[in-house]
């Protein structure tokens, strides 16, 4: 069992706030406002990188998006709130292991969602530079994959590209290894 060790010069987060002397209110708007975030790692936060974060039991996606429990294989309903955003050239979501974006000229691309340097959960797609980006160590990909920048070295990996196959109406979004 793991305890924690007592010092009398530590103090929790908690005690720190209270310190600078920050209200709970006045705490409870930075947090609500994105100014700060918890420093857990909870799934609450936001995403880092921008986008957004979508369970994947989401009402609006049908499939498997979890690369643990086989083949990736699901469609995406574009009318759902959870990924209409998506019609909008530039955005982007990460859904269980795979970020998708609409990329420039409203194509759809999709890769792995963890950058291939050091798995970090930090990618996301860069409309003015038309790539995606890792925000922690700077690595930087190509729309197919490749790496543009690596941070890894020269051996670092590219990125996982999966196909993505839009409906005849536009409103759904298949994705698949």
């Amino acid at each position: 069992m793991l305890t924690k060790p007592t010092n009398e010069n530590t103090m929790d987060r908690s005690e720190f706030i209270r310190s600078l002397g920050l209200s709970s209110a006045a705490l409870m708007s930075f947090y609500c406002l994105g100014t700060l975030t918890s420093c857990s790692g909870g799934g609450d936060d936001p995403a880092p990188g921008g986008g957004t974060t979508t369970p994947v039991t989401s009402p609006g996606l049908t499939g498997n998006a979890e690369a643990s429990k086989g083949a990736i294989s699901f469609t995406l309903d574009l009318t759902s709130t959870d990924f209409s955003k998506l019609k909008t050239q530039g955005e982007f979501v990460r859904v269980g292991d795979v970020l998708v974006a609409n990329t420039s000229g409203n194509k759809y691309v999709a890769i792995q969602r963890l950058c291939s340097h050091e798995r970090q959960d930090a990618v996301s797609y860069r409309l003015s530079s038309n790539d995606f980006g890792c925000s922690v160590h700077g690595s930087v990909f190509a729309l197919d994959g490749s790496v543009k920048v690596a941070a890894g070295g020269p051996s670092q990996p590219a990125m996982k590209l999966y196909k993505t196959t839009l409906s005849t109406n536009g409103n759904s979004l298949q994705i698949t290894a």
